[in-house]
């Protein structure tokens, strides 16, 4: 057998729709324990690459052997789907990290889960504020007016309730410090307002005070925190981040995964960082396939009629 007919021999065999099964396969049991687990560490593996990209590479010498009798649209899927291979080996490149942080206070390194050690972050990372909404919480509130009780109101938060010509507005129930928050009104006008820790911007002759008596445990509604980046103690961007709407900055994905406090009460936000440098291609990628799929269904729909 002479080099040229092992080189096409090879070739076929590289193009064949048996290789690409097997492929896909593998590919497919490979990616099982990533499915079903956190752990995305597999899909970073030389091995899992490696395979990825002959599955890639068979694609391309099929849709070649193939050209003339491919349809366009099923030349725009094959396009999709080695845009999508693209963009998963170019995530082996990236990273996810993750930090823990008080409120208010800035680090300027994470945890490196590809390197199993703190690494620089590149830029120093504030936490100012840690944000929770809740639902709607129902509350008892008491009115004092000097040293008598006045009143007991059982309402939610974001009702009011009449306190002689006052209407006061319960604004919300501050968390772990267990504070209630109110907006004093008189008349349709806003003249302060007070909170039940002993804060107030209420006119020196406004006669009640207000007691949280009691709450139900309260449902979270949404979480966020904001958060700033420094250089060399420079701003250079602020925004906000949670779970499912990631603060984005130069490539880096911010993420809040949790909050919590310690045991001093001290409020502190999980972090997790991810680089993803695959990720506009696999989203391109789909919707290539998409276009593909499309065109192939509106191809099938033409014949059919």
């Amino acid at each position: 057998m002479t080099l040229a007919d092992s080189l096409k021999r090879t070739a076929r065999f590289l193009a064949s729709t048996e290789l690409a099964v097997v492929l896909f396969l593998a590919v497919a049991v490979l990616a099982i324990p990533g499915t079903f687990t956190e752990s995305r560490t597999l899909y970073a593996h030389p091995v899992f690459l490696c395979l990825l990209g002959g599955l890639a590479l068979n694609l391309v010498l099929c849709t070649v052997r193939r050209f003339r009798s491919i349809s366009v649209p099923v030349l725009i899927l094959h396009l999709g789907v080695l845009v999508v291979c693209g963009g998963v080996i170019a995530r082996a490149f990236g990273y996810v990290a993750t930090v823990n942080i008080y409120e208010g206070t800035t680090v300027d390194t994470v945890y490196r889960w590809d390197l199993k050690k703190d690494a620089p972050l590149g830029a120093a990372l504030t936490i100012q504020r840690i944000n929770r909404e809740f639902y709607p919480i129902p509350v008892k509130v008491g009115v004092l007016k000097g040293d008598v009780k006045d009143a007991l109101h059982t309402l939610k938060t974001g009702d009011s309730f009449g306190a002689g010509p006052y209407r006061v507005a319960v604004d919300s129930l501050e968390f772990p410090a267990e504070v209630l928050k109110l907006s004093i009104f008189h008349d349709g006008r806003l003249i302060g307002s007070c909170d039940t820790a002993g804060g107030r911007t209420l006119p020196a002759n406004f006669p009640y005070e207000f007691k949280l008596v009691a709450f139900q445990n309260p449902v979270l509604k949404r979480l966020w925190v904001d958060l700033a980046l420094s250089r060399d103690s420079a701003p250079v961007a602020a925004g906000t981040a949670e779970v499912n709407a990631p603060f984005i900055w130069n490539g880096l994905y911010f993420y809040n995964t949790q909050v919590g406090a310690d045991k001093m009460g001290m409020s502190f936000a999980g972090m997790q960082v991810v680089r993803d440098p695959g990720r506009p291609c696999v989203f391109a990628g789909f919707a290539i396939m998409g276009l593909g799929a499309i065109l192939a269904c509106a191809r099938r729909l033409r014949k059919d009629l």
